[in-house]
């Protein structure tokens, strides 16, 4: 804001001397004229005089005239260059430009005859005029080079911030899901119900699982080729089992299909579940959830559709920073690890592709083959 300030204070200060500066051109060419014309009715003036007059015609050094009679052509010239042999092309067209810029001064002579004085600004008085714009430029170049430095800043900050909950995250499960396995294996030496102890399972792998994220968060993940139709489908398929029976699953592609892309499967299937998590929020537990996939010739489509309450067309992007969210509960960062993961890791793209307040949302994921 300063830089801007400063920008705007150098241009008015600029554009004021510049048209002090004017003035005074005017003013010389005037003298000038003023003793071309007194030179032409130098009868009765001593030599002194006139040398006096001389003077001040030669001390012009910077200004550009040209001198026409009365019948148009061209009597002298000062300030302007040219190579002789394109003297008349050269000051027919520096003629042109002063009769468009500024008013000749008339300058009377004897036997009524007279002539008219063209000129224009001096090279300083033009570069005087440009160094404002060209601060202003630098000006601009300058805080738009800081903005996007404060933006990378920013962003590494993020990042850190990112890496060092998940590091931790992944760290402190660590000791709970060994001591829950731990338990299970002394409870399969018990007479405990085989059912119960599968599901015990399934739920202390899947923590491993969840830790596994966490830890792959700041590293680069190793992405294979691998069918995403399958990881999409174990996902939802797991949602399925942890979701209200309100909650309706609607898969409309072929289950058996095999559409390969470079993906790492433990993070890209976390996408899924936040992004249908969010959904099942959206819907307050009740209404289904539709998951498409498309394969293109270069990409392959996921999309999310929920019946839930939408998303306003103001929040479509925001809907993807940190700590955005209209729960109470919750640190707003699962559609931001689902965007991390997909972009970053993925070189994907997630976005809102349809969404209507009281009907629904649909999030399209697109992946590159």
């Amino acid at each position: 804001m300063t830089a801007i300030i400063i920008g705007v204070a150098s241009l008015l200060y600029t554009n004021w001397l510049t048209q002090k500066m004017a003035r005074e051109e005017r003013n010389k060419v005037e003298l000038w004229a003023e003793a071309t014309r007194q030179i032409s009715s130098s009868k009765n003036i001593n030599t002194g005089y006139i040398n006096f007059l001389l003077e001040v015609i030669q001390k012009n050094k910077t200004i550009p005239i040209i001198l026409v009679n009365a019948d148009g052509s061209i009597n002298s010239d000062a300030n302007i260059h040219y190579n002789e042999t394109r003297k008349e092309e050269v000051l027919q067209k520096e003629l042109i430009k002063m009769k468009e810029r500024v008013e000749p001064i008339h300058i009377d002579l004897v036997d009524n005859d007279y002539q008219l004085l063209y000129y224009r600004e001096s090279s300083i008085l033009r570069n005087l005029r440009l160094y404002p714009v060209i601060q202003l430029i630098v000006i601009i170049v300058f805080i738009v080079v800081a903005y996007f430095a404060f933006l990378a800043t920013n962003r590494a900050e993020q990042n850190q911030v990112w890496v060092g909950m998940s590091k931790e995250t992944a760290h402190q499960l660590g000791t709970p899901i060994s001591s829950l396995m731990a338990w299970i294996e002394l409870l399969k030496m018990k007479d405990v119900d085989e059912n119960l102890l599968q599901e015990l399972e399934r739920d202390t792998s899947r923590l491993e699982r969840i830790t596994e994220r966490f830890s792959k968060i700041g590293s680069k993940p190793e992405l294979l080729p691998l069918n995403v139709v399958e990881v999409v489908h174990s996902a939802v398929s797991y949602l399925k089992t942890r979701s209200s029976s309100k909650v309706k699953f609607v898969t409309s592609y072929d289950e058996t299909s095999c559409i390969e892309a470079p993906l790492n499967a433990a993070l890209f299937s976390w996408v899924i579940e936040n992004i249908c998590k969010n959904a099942i929020d959206a819907m307050v537990n009740e209404g289904s959830i539709t998951v498409d996939i498309k394969e293109k010739e270069k990409n392959v489509l996921i999309d999310i559709t929920d019946s839930g309450c939408g998303v306003p067309k103001s929040n479509h992007k925001t809907i993807f920073q940190p700590g955005f969210s209209t729960k109470k509960r919750g640190w707003g960062l699962g559609l931001s690890l689902a965007k991390r993961i997909v972009e970053i890791y993925h070189n994907g793209k997630i976005f809102i592709k349809w969404s209507e307040v009281g009907k629904g949302t649909t999030f399209r994921i697109i992946l590159n083959k």
